[in-house]
């Protein structure tokens, strides 16, 4: 039976395979958020301009610890002010927070099946009264060359004190001994065929044939060839399906593997800050990691049903290929269907960590261009409006910690002395101890590396570097491109890994 509000022919009236542009940004979407934020920040200095701020470092004083002769500056910004930033700042997170649990509670309260397929009361009015079966869980496992990672993840599934019922390896296009490793490692393969559209293309042939296999009550984790799942992680999730009819997906969080130095040091502080960012969330997602989720086949199914439509990308798809960043846009494909979905603090894995600042580039750049794709995809609709302001928040950031650093610069040149500046140093003071409470729970390292505050910040320009490269790219209409991680091949092993 066709879906509400559409035709025996799977169609509603609409010419299948073109997606409604009606709203969709796609390249202008760079131009569009560089242009709201620069005009953000003028306005800003238009502001203190206008105040005309006192350019003479008044008030100076001597003092004498010992020997060392000290100059500070007493000089602070005035109390309406200092107010009037505290309560901006409040105002955008309480609007932004406002906005985004009355859009949730829309999704939960909604009983349109046309509209909202996936909204908990249109899911929950399917399956009153039926009782599927116990969950069940059929890992996928999609694979480029993975033969050095693969053998610790298969290994990690068989541990779960909840072992999934199929692991099936996602061969795609294969030169190495990935598909030989899973056999023997006694897990199914499916091999793509012809696929040219990397990991999506991969899935979505895999799910062709794993889809129609699925019952009501049985669930699809995707996960990563190089990641591996805490203990307890398929254990929890089956506990959140089965308490949760509504629940069309859970994500993992995740963690750093050890190693790679002081870069793998930079990535592991930024995975646990996210981490605890989602736990003060109470697991509501910001993006179902490609590292390791689980979801209902309803959700798979009608995300299939709805491309080319409602969603984004080619009718009979699950993941669209077009997309460079494929677990974001799922994500925001599952938002625009009404779906419930969590990232619960009990489902954690560990993944790896890009071992160079080339790679970790050509990582970073591929999400945010992918970030970026999504939301021109998508338009300015009610499921979009979080990440259009992460995307604003971001670029708002770059401008503020440049002209920090920039200033900072700036005075070390300019003065023959240093000068405190009490005020700013308790400000910057407030500021590390944050950075180091967020990522406490990460060790000794985490902490001295957070208290340095300086490394840390300089990673942040790192980061809001390629945030500008992506910017750029798209605005230019340059093409993006997927560059997989070669990864190093286990000692005696004769096959060649492909970049």
């Amino acid at each position: 039976m066709a879906p509400e509000g559409r035709y025996e022919d799977g169609t509603d009236g609409r010419p299948q395979g073109a997606y409604e542009t009606r709203g969709r940004l796609d390249r202008i979407v760079g131009l569009v958020i560089a242009a709201i934020v620069i005009a953000a920040a003028g306005l800003l200095w238009l502001a203190v301009a206008v105040n005309g701020p006192d350019t003479t470092v008044a008030d100076s004083n001597d003092v004498v610890i010992g020997v060392w002769r000290v100059l500070y500056n007493a000089d602070a910004p005035a109390l309406p002010v200092i107010l009037t930033a505290i309560a901006l700042a409040l105002l955008a997170a309480a609007g932004l927070a406002i906005v985004e649990r009355r859009i949730s509670t829309t999704s939960r309260r909604s009983m349109d099946p046309t509209d909202r397929p996936l909204a908990p009361k249109v899911v929950m009015g399917a399956n009153r009264g039926v009782f599927a079966g116990e969950v069940t869980v059929t890992v996928l496992i999609p694979a480029h060359n993975e033969e050095a990672s693969l053998p610790q993840t298969i290994a990690s599934l068989k541990s779960q004190s909840h072992r999934p019922e199929r692991i099936i390896v996602v061969a795609d296009n294969c030169t190495d001994a990935t598909v030989r490793l899973a056999l023997q490692a006694g897990v199914e393969v499916i091999e793509s065929v012809g696929n040219t559209k990397k990991k999506a293309g991969a899935l979505n042939q895999a799910l062709a044939q794993v889809l129609p296999q699925q019952g009501e009550n049985d669930v699809v984790m995707v996960m990563d060839a190089d990641t591996q799942l805490d203990d307890g992680f398929l254990a929890a999730a089956v506990v959140r399906f089965t308490a949760d009819r509504a629940l069309v997906a859970v994500g993992g969080l995740f963690y750093g593997e050890e190693g790679h130095g002081l870069i793998g040091q930079f990535q592991r502080n930024e995975y646990i800050r996210y981490a605890r960012q989602m736990r003060r969330r109470r697991g509501r997602v910001f993006v179902l990691t490609g590292t390791a989720s689980l979801f209902r086949p309803v959700a798979l199914r009608t995300i299939a049903e709805s491309r080319g439509w409602s969603l984004p990308g080619t009718s009979g798809d699950v993941y669209d290929t077009a997309a460079l960043t494929e677990d974001n846009e799922l994500t925001i494909a599952i938002k625009s269907l009404g779906g419930l979905m969590i990232s619960p603090q009990d489902c954690t894995v560990v993944t790896e960590l890009m071992p160079s600042w080339r790679t970790l580039w050509n990582q970073r750049l591929r999400w945010q261009r992918g970030a970026l794709e999504n939301i021109g995809a998508y338009g300015v609709t009610p499921s979009t409006i979080r990440y259009w302001a992460q995307q604003l928040g971001i670029g708002y950031g770059v401008i503020a910690l440049s002209a920090y650093l920039g200033l900072i610069v700036t005075t070390l040149l300019a003065l023959e002395a240093w000068i405190w500046f009490p005020f700013w140093l308790g400000i910057g003071f407030l500021f590390t101890i944050e950075r180091v409470v967020a990522v406490w729970k990460g060790g000794w390292r985490a902490r001295l590396l957070a208290a340095l505050l300086f490394p840390e910040l300089f990673f942040d320009m790192f980061l809001n570097a390629v945030y500008v490269k992506g910017i750029i790219d798209i605005s230019f209409g340059r093409q993006a491109a997927w560059k997989h991680l070669a990864h190093a091949a286990p000692a005696g092993s004769l096959s060649t890994q492909e970049a």
